[in-house]
Formats: structure tokens, C-alpha cells, sequence
């Protein structure tokens, strides 16, 4: 995997609640991509954790260091190696008025793995529990197969439904279908679902009951401009008052205006490029007949010593980007600081192809979306550029997010570039999406749609998933839990 760190960037009208009266606070916002679903436990997503987060509250939260901190639960200690206790908010409501109550926490676990056809399921938290034990209304024991150290910052990625609202006919409840018409989407957040018309926009108001800090606004609008220009040209027209990912080369332009405020700050995600190493033959490879070059590890070396990401990290993404050598960016739990990503050498890579049988090159189609990621296509169209480079022809096939991620899903790329953002932000959330082995049943390799298998690898990854070595982290989690 080849990748460049992204910052996330905002541009906001400047001072934009002190501007509107009490009566008129609605906060229109323009988004880059709307949500899939508004099922919170259909796909992994950014997009839809994003709204998600606005509905729902999780078990545990996280502060601005990803470092855990009370949700709904005020409290969580370890009984044993494999059983956690949480002590759960007392007095929150959901949006019906509803009591919340461990039953609905039961609830939203044991539907994660019964949802169909997700993408990308939740089941990557889920998968290590094997019993959930009710103690009182506000008391969960949560037993796992192994040792589980890092189940807090799991379930941080978990958003918590209502029991009574959500249940349905279904194996899993309420359907997804049915949620995305707002039909049980009743969570604790902040927020509650009025409207959502898909390519028009989303509604939501205040939840005056909420449990925790009351949000400025009255009501909330969401718009999807999956043009960076437009969305821009939105802001400048008072049609909304927040954006995301405005476009990169407007930028020093943008921070001159007196009307505008401009947000950045280092994100979780990482960009990256996947590889096939698994088809015979791999779909966007045409002149290798049925061998599939990008399953030998020289190939794929040579892929990424061609890539200069100091180049795209300055040039294509005008400074807004820092090289990565890792999947998470230090200080994030579990990384390293000095982890450096592969040093740029299209010479070395020429003589990597070479070694491997292919010093002519060949050819390849990269996939990418267009609008999903902050220069997405950009990023890609100067990835293919540097390959082409050193004899791998590379043409680049294009879509809009929705078209993409459904021909990734179905394994339609040979190689393609996407985004991961750690939620839990902690480093073994990406390895076990991305890097390890599919397997359904143990929440494994849910997004590696590559499908890189490494049977070592998986076997380090699962004893560091069951075992306990750091004491620190954990009396952390314990003393912030407290507090």
C-alpha cells in the first residue's frame, strides 16, 4: 500500500453563530459525498459515520487525541483477560423518549453481524464477543474469546440504537431500507432525523433532551456538492455556511477573504493504492494472458519506489498532505515515530521489474473515485504518470463514489485508490480491515479488497489482539473513564 496522510480542511463562513440570531440558527453544511446508508451498522464508512455520530452516541468516545472518554458509559474497568464491565449513563433517553438501558446495547451488538450485503461490516468490532451479560439496566458485562485490551476504543466506532424503535420483522430488525427512510433511525445524539431526500440533502434538528453539551443549533442541513468548485461557489453565495475539502489550489485565495475562516488539522486517514493479488487473470491487466504480475512482491515494490509522495504531498495536494509511512499517523496508539515510507527510485523500480520478468512494463487501469477524496483524481492521475514512467502503462477509470465503491466491492480493479480513517484510531483497526485476511466470521480483511493473504502476519496480529503487555494504556483508559 502505497500512501499520503491527509489534513482534513474546513471552510466556514467566519464567525457564523455569533452572526445568526437565536431564532434563525440553522447551519446549513455542503458535503463532498452523502452517506450510502443511514443504517449506522450497514457500511464503514466515512460518510456515513460522519451522520452517524450526529444521531447516535457510542458506548465509549474519544477526545481530540483519540484517547477514550465517557459516551454512555460513565465507567469500564477489566473483571478478567476476558471480561469487561460497563457501567452505563443513567437517566439518557433516546429521541422517542425511551429509556436507554443495557437491552438496547445487547441489541445493537448482536445486530451488527445480521445486517446483509454491508460492504464493509461492523463485525470488525463485534466479532471478538461471545457473550453479553446483563448485570442491571445499567450494568453490561461484555465477555470476549481472548484477551481483548483494546475492546474500549473498538467500541468507540459503535453507534448505539434503540431496541424498542429499531426491531422489526427482519433476522437484523429493522432493515436497512427501512432506516434509510427514517423508519427507527432513533438514536441518543445530539441531532434527531427529520428528512433525507438522497442527492439533495439531509435534515436534522436539535435534540433538546439531549444528555450532554446542547449543540448551538436548532436544525442542520446537509447538501452533497460532489464539485469542489461548486461547493466553494455555495459558500461564496450564502446557500450554506460550512464545506468540506474546499479545493486545494483556491486555498491561499480562500484564507485572504475577510468573510471565510479556514480549518486544518492532521487527520486519521490515510490514502492509499491497493493491489489485486489474487485474480488469474487480474481484470485491469490486459497483456499478461492469464498470470497476474502484482502477485509477486517484487512488482509491487517496484509500484512503490516509483511513487513520488513528496511530489504529490506539495504539488497535487498544494501542501495540505504529509507523506506517510504507516497507516496511522504518530502519536495514534500503536504507531512508531520514526516509520518512514518507501524512498523514492524509479531506478531501483525499473530493475525490480526487470528481475521479475517484466522489463518492458505492462499494462494496467487504475481505478479511482472522483469526489470522494481531496484530490482523489488528481492524486491518481499523477500516480499513473509516475508508473508510466518506468514502463507500467497505466490508464485511469474514473467514477463517482457511489459507481466506484460498488466496482470495488465486486472486484473490478486491478488496482485502485481509496481512503481509510482509523476511527478507533488505534493501528490494529486498519490492519484488520485492510491488511489481514478476509474472513467474515472472525471480522477480518472486511475492506481488503485486494485480497492480500499472509498467514504470519495474521497469526502476529491475533496474539497482539489477545494479548495484555500494556499496563499504561490500560490505566489510562480506566483513569479517563472516571473523570
Amino acid at each position: 500500500m502505497s500512501s499520503i496522510r491527509t489534513a482534513g480542511v474546513f471552510l466556514a463562513a467566519a464567525l457564523i453563530a455569533a452572526a445568526l440570531p437565536a431564532a434563525a440558527q440553522v447551519l446549513k453544511i455542503g458535503l463532498k459525498t452523502e452517506p450510502s446508508s443511514l443504517d449506522p451498522q450497514y457500511h464503514d464508512l466515512g460518510p456515513n459515520n460522519q451522520i452517524a455520530s450526529h444521531l447516535f452516541d457510542p458506548l465509549v468516545a474519544r477526545d481530540d487525541k483519540q484517547l477514550p472518554i465517557p459516551g454512555l458509559a460513565t465507567q469500564w474497568k477489566s473483571i478478567s483477560d476476558t471480561v469487561w464491565e460497563f457501567k452505563l449513563r443513567p437517566g439518557v433517553t433516546f429521541h422517542d423518549g425511551s429509556a436507554f438501558t443495557a437491552e438496547d446495547v445487547v441489541f445493537t451488538f448482536e445486530r451488527a453481524a445480521k445486517v446483509p450485503n454491508s460492504p464493509s461490516p461492523f463485525t470488525l468490532v463485534t466479532r471478538q464477543i461471545t457473550k453479553l451479560e446483563i448485570v442491571d439496566p445499567l450494568t453490561l458485562r461484555i465477555h470476549t474469546a481472548a484477551a481483548a485490551p483494546l475492546l474500549p476504543l473498538d467500541l468507540s466506532g459503535l453507534p448505539i440504537l434503540s431496541r424498542k424503535a429499531a426491531a422489526g420483522g427482519a433476522p437484523e430488525g429493522k432493515t436497512t431500507a427501512e432506516l434509510d427512510r427514517g423508519e427507527g433511525l432513533i438514536g441518543t445524539g445530539p441531532f434527531k432525523f427529520v428528512d433525507w431526500k438522497r442527492g439533495a440533502g439531509l435534515v436534522l434538528v436539535r435534540n433538546d433532551a439531549y444528555w450532554g453539551r446542547k449543540p448551538a443549533w436548532t436544525k442542520v442541513t446537509f447538501r452533497p456538492f460532489s464539485n469542489a468548485a461548486a461547493r466553494v461557489a455555495a459558500l461564496l453565495a450564502g446557500d450554506v455556511d460550512l464545506i468540506e475539502d474546499p479545493p486545494t489550489a483556491e486555498l491561499a485565495k480562500l484564507r485572504k477573504d475577510p468573510k471565510l475562516a479556514v480549518a486544518e488539522a492532521v487527520s486519521s486517514r490515510v490514502i492509499y493504492i491497493a493491489l489485486d493479488q489474487f485474480a488469474e487473470p487480474s481484470p485491469g491487466i490486459p497483456d499478461t494472458a492469464a498470470k497476474n504480475p502484482l502477485k509477486d512482491k517484487r512488482v509491487r515494490q517496484a509500484l512503490s519506489q516509483a511513487i513520488d509522495r513528496k511530489v504529490i504531498a506539495d504539488k497535487v495536494m498544494e501542501g495540505v498532505a504529509l507523506t506517510a509511512g504507516d497507516l496511522l499517523p504518530w502519536p495514534d496508539f500503536g504507531t512508531r515515530k520514526d516509520t518512514q515510507p518507501d524512498k523514492f527510485d524509479s531506478a531501483a523500480a525499473k530493475k525490480l521489474l526487470a528481475e521479475a520478468g517484466y522489463p518492458n512494463g505492462f499494462s494496467i487501469t487504475l481505478g479511482t473515485p472522483n469526489g470522494r477524496y481531496l484530490n482523489d483524481l488528481k492524486v491518481a492521475q499523477a500516480i499513473a504518470a509516475m508508473w508510466s514512467r518506468i514502463g507500467i502503462k497505466t490508464e485511469v477509470e474514473a467514477a463517482a463514489p457511489p459507481v466506484f465503491f460498488k466496482n470495488r466491492d465486486e472486484y473490478k480493479y486491478s488496482a485502485y485508490l481509496a481512503g481509510w480513517n482509523a476511527d478507533s484510531g488505534e493501528m490494529s483497526n486498519p490492519l484488520r480491515a485492510l491488511v489481514a485476511t478476509p474472513n467474515r466470521e472472525k471480522g477480518m480483511g472486511g475492506t481488503n479488497r485486494g485480497r492480500y493473504t499472509n498467514g504470519a502476519m495474521d497469526a502476529k496480529l491475533e496474539e497482539a489482539l489477545r494479548t495484555v503487555d500494556d499496563k499504561s494504556a490500560r490505566c489510562c483508559c480506566r483513569r479517563r473513564a472516571s473523570s
